[in-house]
């Protein structure tokens, strides 16, 4: 069974945020009744608060918001957003320049903070893809530096897209050589991303030279064991393009978050697919390691 790893957590800030948008004083957006909030809360996150905490659908948000765990907080807090975002539409889209809509001015900071909530949650569901693997990854590696790796690209790629572009290349690199030294294989100084992760295919029985072509799925297998390949050589591409490690001109201007992403999680899929196959044939007797001498 697999440990469950929490990397989002939300500021004391940015819960008084959900808070102060979503307590009406006392009441919770558009729920009238005790019980009508239990029902909401008791199917977003298995608890029915008013019950929980007798007292009034605000404070037992805000107790609750209080003592539970970041997962929890935050599935209940972005069911309560969407709640919003389909009840309140007329907070949501009206027109600072409309002197009729605004005549209550409780309305301009109900936006203000539907805005600040919403790029929170943002942020968060940004964060919550398949990266979340590379914390498990994490515990498989033994070197720090790899270790480290990880932690750079997760921290990186909503902050500095262009390190964590870079890192993502670095990370295939490592992973190859680990895999290939730890076997005892030899290593050209100067291979590059292609060369490593040719030799660790090779290695790993999982190059295209192993399928046998008398299969009738042989031409898919080649063509995903290709793409593989492929992977590491466009990351390398982008990264000499776009990421970390290399001059740029005064003009030069980064890719975004998404593209960041996209070349962590990518490179972290391929990393995972390589290691857990590297630990397979280990533990199979498919790797003969080499003797250590002290």
């Amino acid at each position: 069974m697999r440990r469950k790893i929490n990397m989002i957590k939300l500021t004391n800030i940015e819960k008084g945020c959900f808070l102060t948008l979503f307590n009406r004083g006392g009441y919770v957006l558009t729920f009238t009744s005790n019980s009508s909030f239990d029902a909401f809360t008791q199917s977003s996150i298995g608890v029915a608060l008013c019950n929980r905490y007798r007292q009034s659908k605000g404070k037992s948000l805000a107790a609750y918001i209080d003592e539970a765990n970041d997962d929890d907080v935050i599935k209940l807090l972005g069911d309560l957003l969407e709640h919003y975002e389909s009840h309140c539409q007329s907070e949501i889209e009206s027109d600072e320049s409309s002197n009729d809509v605004f005549r209550d001015t409780s309305k301009k900071e109900y936006q203000k903070y539907y805005r600040k909530c919403k790029e929170v949650m943002d942020k968060i569901k940004l964060n919550k893809t398949s990266f979340i693997n590379a914390g498990e990854l994490k515990e498989k590696f033994s070197s720090d530096y790899i270790s480290s790796q990880i932690n750079i690209m997760l921290e990186m790629q909503k902050n500095n897209p262009t390190e964590a572009i870079g890192k993502s290349k670095e990370f295939i690199e490592s992973c190859c050589k680990t895999i290939l030294e730890e076997s005892g294989e030899s290593i050209d100084k100067n291979w590059n991303v292609s060369h490593l992760v040719k030799a660790t295919l090779k290695l790993l029985g999982i190059s295209t030279d192993n399928v046998d072509e008398a299969t009738a799925e042989s031409k898919t297998v080649k063509a995903i064991l290709g793409n593989l390949h492929g992977i590491a050589v466009n990351i390398a591409e982008l990264r000499n393009a776009y990421g970390s490690g290399h001059g740029k001109s005064a003009n030069y201007k980064g890719l975004t978050v998404r593209h960041a992403q996209l070349a962590v999680g990518s490179s972290v899929a391929l990393v995972n697919y390589l290691w857990d196959t590297y630990e397979w044939r280990k533990q199979s007797g498919r790797i003969p390691m080499p003797n250590k001498t002290s």
